[in-house]
Protein backbone atom coordinates (compact mmCIF):
# COMPACT_ATOMS: atom_id res chain seq x y z
CA UNK A 1 0.00 0.00 0.00
CA UNK A 2 1.52 3.54 -1.19
CA UNK A 3 0.59 6.26 1.51
CA UNK A 4 -0.38 9.35 0.12
CA UNK A 5 0.87 11.55 3.05
CA UNK A 6 2.14 14.79 3.42
CA UNK A 7 3.52 16.05 6.71
CA UNK A 8 6.32 18.28 7.88
CA UNK A 9 9.66 15.77 8.43
CA UNK A 10 8.36 12.84 6.64
CA UNK A 11 9.61 11.09 3.62
CA UNK A 12 9.15 7.51 1.77
CA UNK A 13 11.63 5.80 1.16
CA UNK A 14 11.95 1.99 0.04
CA UNK A 15 15.30 0.82 1.32
CA UNK A 16 13.90 -3.00 2.65
CA UNK A 17 11.14 -3.21 -0.28
CA UNK A 18 14.35 -2.48 -3.31
CA UNK A 19 16.32 -5.19 -0.78
CA UNK A 20 13.75 -7.75 0.04
CA UNK A 21 10.53 -7.21 -1.71
CA UNK A 22 7.36 -6.53 0.18
CA UNK A 23 7.94 -9.67 2.71
CA UNK A 24 10.95 -10.61 5.17
CA UNK A 25 12.06 -13.00 7.22
CA UNK A 26 13.16 -11.45 10.60
CA UNK A 27 15.09 -14.08 12.77
CA UNK A 28 14.92 -13.64 16.78
CA UNK A 29 17.15 -13.85 20.08
CA UNK A 30 16.32 -17.78 19.96
CA UNK A 31 16.99 -17.66 16.13
CA UNK A 32 13.41 -18.32 15.25
CA UNK A 33 12.15 -16.72 12.56
CA UNK A 34 9.29 -15.15 11.00
CA UNK A 35 7.56 -13.85 7.88
CA UNK A 36 6.91 -10.04 8.06
CA UNK A 37 5.11 -8.01 5.41
CA UNK A 38 6.52 -4.26 5.35
CA UNK A 39 3.59 -2.13 5.91
CA UNK A 40 5.61 1.36 5.48
CA UNK A 41 8.80 2.72 5.20
CA UNK A 42 9.78 6.56 5.76
CA UNK A 43 12.32 8.66 7.25
CA UNK A 44 10.87 11.35 10.19
CA UNK A 45 13.16 14.14 10.22
CA UNK A 46 15.72 12.77 8.10
CA UNK A 47 16.05 9.40 10.48
CA UNK A 48 14.65 5.71 8.90
CA UNK A 49 12.18 3.88 9.67
CA UNK A 50 9.83 0.48 8.73
CA UNK A 51 6.63 -0.54 10.11
CA UNK A 52 6.21 -4.30 9.55
CA UNK A 53 3.40 -6.43 9.89
CA UNK A 54 3.94 -10.00 11.26
CA UNK A 55 2.02 -12.57 8.94
CA UNK A 56 0.69 -14.01 11.86
CA UNK A 57 -0.99 -11.10 13.07
CA UNK A 58 -2.61 -10.22 9.60
CA UNK A 59 -6.32 -11.46 10.64
CA UNK A 60 -5.85 -9.88 13.81
CA UNK A 61 -8.76 -7.07 14.09
CA UNK A 62 -6.40 -4.49 15.21
CA UNK A 63 -3.58 -3.09 13.51
CA UNK A 64 -0.66 -4.32 15.59
CA UNK A 65 2.35 -3.61 14.50
CA UNK A 66 6.14 -3.68 14.75
CA UNK A 67 8.50 -0.41 14.75
CA UNK A 68 12.00 -0.60 13.75
CA UNK A 69 14.46 2.00 13.09
CA UNK A 70 16.24 0.81 9.66
CA UNK A 71 19.98 1.41 9.07
CA UNK A 72 22.40 1.02 6.22
CA UNK A 73 25.71 -0.34 6.53
CA UNK A 74 27.63 -0.89 2.96
CA UNK A 75 24.81 -2.45 0.91
CA UNK A 76 23.20 -4.15 3.37
CA UNK A 77 20.16 -2.77 5.15
CA UNK A 78 19.33 -4.04 8.91
CA UNK A 79 16.30 -3.09 11.43
CA UNK A 80 17.09 -2.10 14.33
CA UNK A 81 14.71 -2.10 17.83
CA UNK A 82 13.98 1.10 19.15
CA UNK A 83 14.66 1.04 22.57
CA UNK A 84 13.21 4.98 23.53
CA UNK A 85 10.11 4.47 24.64
CA UNK A 86 9.24 8.12 23.20
CA UNK A 87 11.13 7.89 20.00
CA UNK A 88 8.82 4.35 19.52
CA UNK A 89 5.46 5.98 20.27
CA UNK A 90 6.34 9.28 18.40
CA UNK A 91 6.60 7.32 15.27
CA UNK A 92 3.85 5.42 16.19
CA UNK A 93 1.78 8.10 15.92
CA UNK A 94 3.13 9.43 12.55
CA UNK A 95 2.44 5.98 11.00
CA UNK A 96 -1.25 6.28 12.96
CA UNK A 97 -1.69 9.20 11.03
CA UNK A 98 -0.36 7.81 7.96
CA UNK A 99 -2.27 4.71 8.08
CA UNK A 100 -5.88 6.57 8.50
CA UNK A 101 -4.99 9.55 6.30
CA UNK A 102 -4.14 6.79 3.41
CA UNK A 103 -8.47 5.78 3.65
CA UNK A 104 -9.80 9.29 3.26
Amino acid sequence: MAFKYEAEGVEEIRWLRDAYGDELILTGDREDSEPYRVLAEFTYYGRPYAVLQSKSLERNEEQDVAIFRLVRTGGTVEVETIEDDEEWEQISEVFDEMWFASFK
